[in-house]
């Protein structure tokens, strides 16, 4: 996985570049991740690793798939992409291109898992808390995971928080076994 995201940074570092030149961070964004998701369907990823196919033929026919969904430096990036034989990297290309946009706007997505439904006030309290501890915008969703028992599992980026009874009896569990 880390080979892949060594691969993918120099296309992810261009890629955003540009998108800062041309300021359009927000539709490179999303026209990475639509192809992204087009890369990962099965029937795709098989023509994509044919070698019967030309890498001209490949690139034009994921761009064929998005239709007017791309505009033209996308295109032209697809096919700088295929040229070097990289089109199977595109998944990883969109999620270091949405770190690196995340981290220009300064945001963070954070996802709150929690034993019960967080009220909208409890839920803006935990935001601004992590707003002010992380230094960043913070974009919360929050789902209800009922194995937890009690409490919450919160995660921004690579920090994870589990002030969860789960978790909490884990840790005993861990340390009377020992």
């Amino acid at each position: 996985m880390a080979e892949l995201s060594t691969l993918a940074r120099p296309y992810a570092k261009a890629a955003f570049e540009f998108a800062v030149d041309a300021s359009a961070l927000d539709q490179w964004s999303s026209q990475l991740n639509l192809l992204a998701a087009i890369v990962a369907d099965s029937k795709v990823a098989a023509l994509l690793a044919s070698p019967a196919q030309t890498t001209e033929y490949q690139a034009e026919q994921l761009i064929a798939v998005c239709g007017d969904e791309l505009g033209a430096g996308v295109q032209n990036f697809v096919r700088v992409l295929a040229e070097n034989k990289r089109l199977s990297l595109l998944p990883n290309v969109a999620v270091l291109f949405a770190e690196f946009k995340a981290n220009r706007e300064r945001s963070v997505d954070v996802s709150i898992d929690t034993a019960f439904a967080l009220t909208a006030t409890v839920e803006k309290k935990l935001a601004a808390a992590l707003s002010k501890k992380l230094e960043r915008d913070v974009v919360v969703s929050s789902q209800v995971d009922e194995s937890l028992i009690g409490g919450v599992v919160i995660r921004a980026a690579d920090v994870v928080i589990d002030a969860s009874i789960r978790g909490r009896l884990d840790k005993l569990a861990k340390a009377m076994n020992s």
